[in-house]
């Protein structure tokens, strides 16, 4: 014999029972969400002394959808609930804060270059860079802009000093660059020709990083001395194949020179859009920019004139270089798979 349920003992009895178990995460997966929230908290007490400096971006913590709604409760009521009896009306909303300081940026950049893996490099090897340039030509005293172009280098890793320091290609001819000019016994490794085992023995303590870099770079007349040495590390970091050390330490070196700072929005020679690091040289009147993608990693560099000069009024451009690709190679002429 047939009998249907009673309705109301049926939800009756149903309040009775526990309500279901929400299933557990992987352990590989809280420990994923709790090493991405560490960070975040970590990250935030470096940076909570210095105000109105939002972090670049951040990506979004990975929570279980009970403690994503719990979050977004709590936020809600914390910072959206209605005002309490009695109160004025709610203050207008803060002005957008700018970019991350040039600490945090670069500080991101030396974390990033240090992930990255390292490659062989031989002595016998070349190390290979295709980039996109363009540059002012001031042979006649006025800067005249030329064409964006291609360029690919082939620079040698061999020890010791040499004349041939490698190829190059802009024109579509693989032309040979010769030693530095003065240097008849042939230019060995070093500010000028940066080898990757040359790159490997700097030092690796940022500070001593820098004063070796302020010893080794010579300022053209009327440039600053510190500007000198930015524009060098942005040669070096950004377009050399390098132990990731290396690379770390000089993004942190370059936090360190007096006038480097941060901007919004920066572009390289291909008008690609990043987080912007630029120090001004008051004596050139230029600026140089470093351009970082949204992952902290290097996309290119300009130079332009921030006031007018007999090369040219502000904003003319003396410079730029967008990095395509760069590899070790065999045989100069050759190019990375």
């Amino acid at each position: 014999m047939n009998h249907t349920p009673d309705p109301d003992l049926v939800e009756d009895l149903a309040g009775l029972l526990p309500a279901p178990a929400a299933p557990d995460l992987p352990q590989r997966a809280h420990a994923l969400h709790k090493e991405r929230l560490m960070r975040q908290i970590d990250q935030d007490r470096r940076t909570a002394p210095r105000p109105a400096r939002p972090l670049l971006r951040r990506p979004a913590l990975l929570l279980p959808a009970g403690l994503a709604a719990a979050g977004a409760l709590t936020a809600a009521l914390v910072l959206g609930g209605a005002p309490a009896p009695g109160a004025g009306a709610p203050e207008a909303a803060a002005a957008p804060a700018g970019p991350p300081p040039a600490e945090t940026v670069l500080d991101r950049a030396s974390t990033v270059a240090l992930a990255t893996d390292a490659v062989r490099v031989t002595d016998a090897s070349y190390v290979y860079v295709r980039s996109m340039v363009r540059g002012a030509d001031l042979t006649g005293g006025k800067a005249v802009v030329g064409p964006l172009h291609q360029r690919e280098s082939w620079q040698s890793q061999r020890p010791g000093p040499v004349q041939r320091l490698g190829y190059l290609r802009e024109d579509g001819e693989l032309l040979p660059v010769n030693a530095e000019l003065g240097d008849t016994e042939g230019t060995a490794p070093g500010v000028n020709r940066p080898t990757y085992r040359w790159l490997a023995a700097l030092p690796r303590d940022p500070r001593a990083l820098l004063e070796k870099l302020r010893e080794l770079t010579p300022a053209q007349p009327g440039e600053d001395r510190d500007q000198a040495v930015f524009e060098r590390i942005g040669a070096l970091a950004g377009v050399q194949v390098m132990p990731p050390e290396t690379a770390a330490a000089l993004y942190r070196a370059a936090a360190l020179i007096p006038g480097v700072r941060s901007t919004p929005d920066a572009s390289d020679a291909t008008g690609r859009h990043g987080l912007g690091i630029v120090r001004d040289d008051p004596r050139a009147g230029e600026r140089s920019e470093w351009v970082f993608d949204e992952r902290y990693a290097f996309l290119g560099s300009r130079t332009y004139l921030t006031r007018d000069t007999a090369a040219g009024p502000a904003g003319t451009l003396m410079a730029a270089e967008a990095v395509q690709q760069r590899g070790v190679v065999a045989t100069a002429g050759d190019r990375p798979h």
